[in-house]
């Protein structure tokens, strides 16, 4: 799967953050950040360098010019994803399922940030947008520890695929979690852009999606 990843820049009004992706200053500036907040988890900071990987998207939030998160949409090809190295089993068994596979992984947020849902929710969107809408991947993988296994069952609707294993990148467990592409897209245009009316009540975290226009504004703006 040949990734789709323009140079992309949008300001969220709202919230006075701008989301970028694949550009040099986004790159170093996630780079920054994830070794900041591995280092305060006590997590081993090695192979975290976005650079020179072609088969990796990093889509960026920013407030002026600090970078306050970071996730990398990396896309399946020869060299296979992160999560083939500790769990080359459980990926095979879903490659063989026909779906298309990608991987969300080096996600970091800035514990500054006040309003760190919604900017999770709009940070895995513009994620979603190039994995799903542009890439056509229809299967999503994750490496997460165990202790965050329930909030992502229960915001995101991922699902637990493996026992706990340990990730030697960063010397802490880890398990493999999948989210089908097709019904979090589904679960998007439901909820997106409802947080004022459902937020306080929902148990998830697609209302602080964006909205059906907004998404449509957003995609239009990265296929230009």
């Amino acid at each position: 799967m040949k990734p789709v990843a323009p140079c992309f820049e949008a300001q969220d009004l709202p919230s006075g953050l701008a989301f970028r992706t694949a550009q040099s200053e986004s790159r170093m500036g996630a780079y920054s950040l994830l070794a900041r907040r591995y280092a305060e988890r006590g997590y081993l900071c090695q192979e975290l360098s976005t650079h020179s990987e072609g088969s990796v998207t990093i889509c960026s939030a920013f407030l002026g010019q600090a970078t306050v998160a970071t996730i990398a949409v990396r896309f399946d090809g020869a060299q296979g994803l992160a999560a083939d190295a500790l769990f080359p089993e459980e990926l095979a068994a879903l490659r063989a399922s026909g779906l298309s596979l990608c991987e969300f992984g080096r996600l970091a947020l800035d514990h500054d940030v006040s309003d760190n849902k919604s900017l999770l929710a709009r940070l895995f969107h513009l994620a979603f947008l190039h994995a799903h809408r542009l890439a056509g991947c229809e299967l999503l993988v994750i490496e997460v520890n165990p202790r965050h296994v329930p909030f992502y069952k229960r915001m995101l609707g991922f699902e637990q695929r493996s026992e706990v294993q340990l990730n030697p990148r960063v010397q802490a467990p880890a398990v493999l979690m999948v989210l089908n592409l097709v019904h979090g897209r589904e679960r998007i245009a439901n909820w997106g852009g409802r947080a004022a009316e459902l937020g306080a009540a929902s148990r998830t975290l697609f209302p602080y999606f964006y909205g059906p226009d907004e998404e449509a504004a957003l995609l239009l703006k990265l296929r230009n």
